[in-house]
């Protein structure tokens, strides 16, 4: 069965940057430039000594408006390391992680870090191999449990992934 999603206006990214930026703070950012289907958002959050930009796409299930997630790529502040982080809404099962899913390969899970009132984070480190993947792939899959038994898989669009992280201000 395929599922159809649709991709939130501009105004949700900005309203939900930062909260993935700085793990809840209420703030909006701008958007910087539009790839694709990504959006790169800049802020400057409290306490920071510079602006800090993410890439990031917003996915929801018609079928599902309760499943949505925001997918996330920054770098980290010493600009070292791009960390691949997603937003899952509350109730998902989380020793069961996110499983991602490119181009009909699996690519593994990543597991969720800690939760905060707007969802759950999974997060990992950017490998070379993944943004390799990630760049060349045009569909990716994330999928987030319910129950034990119940994945559902949300696909992220990759149209615009390898521009937008090229254009991450370093």
């Amino acid at each position: 069965m395929t599922m159809s999603f649709v991709t939130r206006a501009v105004a949700v990214l900005a309203l939900s940057v930062l909260p993935v930026l700085s793990a809840g703070a209420q703030q909006s950012g701008t958007v910087r430039s539009t790839h694709g289907a990504w959006s790169i958002l800049c802020d400057t959050p409290a306490g920071a000594s510079g602006e800090q930009c993410a890439m990031m796409q917003n996915v929801v299930a018609e079928d599902r408006p309760e499943m949505g997630l925001s997918v996330v790529v920054l770098r980290t502040a010493d600009g070292k390391a791009e960390i691949l982080r997603v937003l899952a809404p509350l109730g998902v099962l989380l020793p069961n992680g996110l499983g991602l899913n490119v181009d009909g390969k699996d690519i593994g899970r990543a597991y969720f870090v800690r939760c905060f009132q707007d969802g759950c984070y999974a997060e990992v480190i950017l490998e070379e191999q993944l943004v390799t993947t990630l760049k060349t792939g045009e569909a990716a899959t994330f999928i987030v449990f319910q129950t034990p038994e119940e994945g559902i898989g949300i696909p992220v669009d990759l149209n615009g992934f390898g521009e937008g992280f090229d254009a991450l201000p370093k």
